[in-house]
């Protein structure tokens, strides 16, 4: 009696481990893969963080009701950087404690900057829908990092053969608010103006932060006869200087990058905005991917998306699709794959380039014009 006693209790016990292992399996089976949306969610600039926030949210939905990723859920987690050096660092430490696999962000190019040492030591792949500036890649210091959206050298060729082989302007004042996407938009434009003999640069000048008077640089640009401003950076200082221009009767051609290009811009500006020109990526829209995306942004958010939502959702089908080929969330291993695997997106087919930049994606000019911007043909 006492050994069918104890036979029956070892029993159990093995039956009660044996359901303990199981439940450990599917607990690990089931765990997520964790993304980290890092970005400027509130402040002036919010309205760019946002859009690329809802691409990803989005993106995740449409990837988690295919079943998910590796017989995984995918689960982001949610950081506001305020375009912010300091602040980008310190959520990138956050992130990288709270175990995630992979970031998509940042929006800003100086917050990008100054969290992808602490994502490269980490091991994360990072995506940015938006961060432009070429030495993010260029410089070799980050094979970490991979990007939607081309870089701004490219931008500059674009505006600049645009201001003088289109419009026919002559004498261009380049102006920057002196943040890394800015200054460094501003510093490729001045090159390509110092080698043009169809264009002369004549005036460069950069912003202090906390201007708030126009006027003395509105004289500059006037005592300069310039026919056109190139402006690098951000829609808030943009708004105030073109609105100087204007009310000082000043006609002179505005352009600018994708920095302005959202319809934040649009609002501050009001009427002065009309016919300002700006460069941002190709129009994607009626691709079918493209079509599903925006539609599933109406019903979701009843309105339409901002400048980096088709960007975000991309980077993140192109990360999803590089974790799957990978079979793994290893950075060397993803990282790999983004560069080997072509991936259809709203942004149409992409790969990667060995530097990080995205193949396939190209800037084009957009004006103005009855308070929306209109690509130009």
């Amino acid at each position: 009696m006492a050994n069918r006693r104890l036979s029956k209790r070892l029993m159990v016990t093995v039956l009660n481990v044996a359901v303990i292992f199981i439940l450990i399996e599917i607990g690990h089976a089931a765990e997520p893969i964790k993304l980290g949306v890092a970005g400027v969610h509130s402040g002036q600039l919010a309205s760019y963080g946002i859009s690329g926030l809802r691409g990803v949210e989005l993106a995740v939905k449409h990837i988690n009701e295919q079943g998910g990723l590796l017989d995984r859920p995918l689960e982001y987690i949610v950081e506001d950087d305020l375009c912010e050096p300091k602040t980008a660092a310190s959520i990138a430490n956050r992130l990288v404690v709270k175990g995630v696999h992979a970031v998509i962000g940042h929006t800003c190019s100086g917050a990008t900057l100054a969290a992808l040492e602490i994502y490269n030591e980490a091991r994360i792949v990072v995506i940015s829908p938006s961060a432009t500036n070429p030495a993010l890649t260029m410089s070799g210091r980050y094979p970490n990092f991979f990007r939607t959206i081309a870089p701004d050298d490219k931008q500059a060729r674009v505006q600049v053969e645009f201001t003088l082989d289109v419009l026919k302007q002559k004498n261009v004042a380049v102006i920057h608010d002196k943040g890394v996407y800015g200054k460094g938009l501003a510093e490729f434009v001045k090159t390509l103006l110092e080698k043009s003999d169809q264009g002369k640069m004549v005036l460069y000048e950069g912003i202090p932060p906390a201007m708030v008077d126009y006027a003395l640089l509105a004289q500059k640009i006037r005592r300069s006869k310039a026919d056109a401003v190139i402006f690098g950076g951000y829609h808030p200082a943009a708004t105030k200087l073109l609105t100087q221009l204007r009310n000082m009767k000043m006609k002179v051609v505005f352009v600018s990058g994708d920095g302005i290009k959202d319809d934040t811009f649009i609002k501050m500006a009001g009427k002065y905005a009309e016919g300002v020109y700006a460069t941002a990526p190709k129009d994607t829209s009626k691709l079918p991917l493209a079509v599903a995306a925006t539609t599933a942004y109406h019903k979701e958010y009843g309105e339409n998306p901002g400048s980096f939502f088709l960007t975000a959702y991309a980077a993140t089908l192109a990360l999803a699709n590089a974790i799957e080929k990978a079979g793994s969330t290893d950075q060397a291993a993803v990282s790999k794959a983004l560069k080997t695997e072509y991936v259809e997106t709203p942004l149409g087919k992409i790969i990667f380039d060995e530097h990080g930049d995205v193949i396939g994606v190209s800037f084009t000019i957009y004006q103005v014009q009855d308070s929306r911007f209109i690509e130009l043909q």
